[in-house]
């Protein structure tokens, strides 16, 4: 490198400006240390460094601000799943399968015919017990035309019982005046014998009309009898009838409400007994959530808190709802085979109990059974009471 030239300025000491000498052609230009850029990346790093710090602060605080004031109140867990009640449908009356008329994934309204059986041995068997009701109607009919004409002689003997008893007065009545006339020497005594004879026949007369009527009335009450047995058993048939008729209408199973069929096991030409699993139902409406807790999380929990629903199936999409029950039991109690510890190893299992969710009804159209839900209750309002 070149060395500058100290000059002096004239008359004086003070030193001018040095003067470098020109650079040979091709020779690089002097260059100072660089001292102020790196200050400045040190200053620009730090400054980073310390906005982040509090950044990280910041959300530090946020976080803790918002677990005191919300987070320690959410209850979470994500088994749970969507569920309905679905109805699984079978036949009241065994047969043969007629026809399917539906197939899986199927939507049907309430009343939709479903399944037919053959329904021969039905149908005969209303006819026949048609028939049996119409015979004894027939029956009865002649029992109360017996009790008619037993009525009309009920009548006659007591018209005859009137008859004889005035005979029998207008005989007591000659009886008296031909013994007063014997008494006198007026009359024989074979006209006294006959009047006598004459009483005692009349009274006779009486007394067999009498018998006459009450037999007639007995008849009568027998004949009540008759037609009160034929009416039971008239309603029996009856019965028997609409007995008949009920397991005709069963051969056609129907749709008890709206809902969409699945797991279709029936098939045409297929004999099936009464309960057979025929197909099942799920309903339109109706889904709800239910959440398995563990027993530690419940302490806080009722019926009524608002709960949020992340539903897998659309991507975590949040739907609002509300506890609605608690169940009485853990889910190892309603299991087939419950637990029994009072022998053996014991290890300690924290239990889980199934907690209802009460979903929206605009989340009703879009929930399918069995989908993967997790859910956040906030039990706050039980936390500050």
């Amino acid at each position: 490198m070149n060395e500058p030239v100290r000059l002096l300025r004239e008359n004086t000491d003070e030193p001018v400006e040095p003067v470098f000498e020109r650079a040979a052609p091709g020779a690089r230009p002097p260059q100072s240390p660089p001292v102020t850029t790196r200050k400045n990346k040190q200053t620009s790093r730090k400054s980073l460094l310390i906005g982040a710090a509090l950044l990280a602060a910041l959300g530090a605080g946020y976080a803790g601000l918002r677990y005191y004031q919300v987070g320690r109140f959410i209850v979470s867990t994500d088994d749970a799943y969507v569920r309905t009640d679905l109805a699984v449908l079978a036949p009241k009356v065994p047969g043969y399968v007629d026809q399917v008329l539906v197939t899986d994934n199927d939507h049907v309204k309430a009343g939709q015919v479903l399944v037919r059986l053959d329904a021969g041995d039905y149908d005969l068997a209303v006819v026949a017990a048609a028939q049996k009701v119409s015979s004894q109607d027939a029956t009865i009919a002649r029992v109360k035309t017996q009790i008619d004409a037993q009525q009309a002689a009920i009548a006659q003997a007591r018209a005859q019982v009137t008859a004889a008893k005035a005979d029998s007065a207008r005989a007591e009545s000659e009886f008296a005046r031909a013994k007063s006339l014997v008494a006198n020497a007026f009359a024989s005594r074979q006209r006294l014998e006959q009047a006598e004879a004459d009483r005692d026949r009349a009274a006779a007369s009486v007394v067999g009309a009498e018998a006459a009527a009450a037999g007639a009335l007995a008849n009568l009450a027998v004949l009540h009898a008759q037609q009160g047995e034929a009416e039971r058993l008239r309603a029996e048939l009856v019965t028997a009838k609409a007995r008949a008729e009920r397991d005709l209408s069963f051969a056609v199973v129907k749709a008890p409400f709206d809902g969409v069929v699945g797991n279709r096991a029936a098939q045409p030409g297929q004999y099936v007994q009464t309960g057979t699993r025929l197909m099942a139902l799920a309903p339109d409406a109706g889904f709800y959530v239910e959440g398995n807790f563990k027993e530690t999380q419940l302490a806080h929990m009722k019926p009524g808190q608002k709960v949020e629903a992340r539903v897998d199936a659309y991507g975590g999409r949040v739907f609002a709802g509300e506890v609605q029950s608690l169940a009485p039991a853990s889910g190892a109690d309603y299991s087939l085979l419950p637990p029994e510890n009072a022998t053996g190893n014991f290890t300690k299992i924290i239990q889980r109990f199934p907690v209802r969710i009460r979903l929206p009804a605009e989340a009703q159209p879009l929930m399918r059974s069995g989908m993967s839900v997790i859910v956040d209750v906030d039990t706050r309002e039980a936390e500050t009471k």
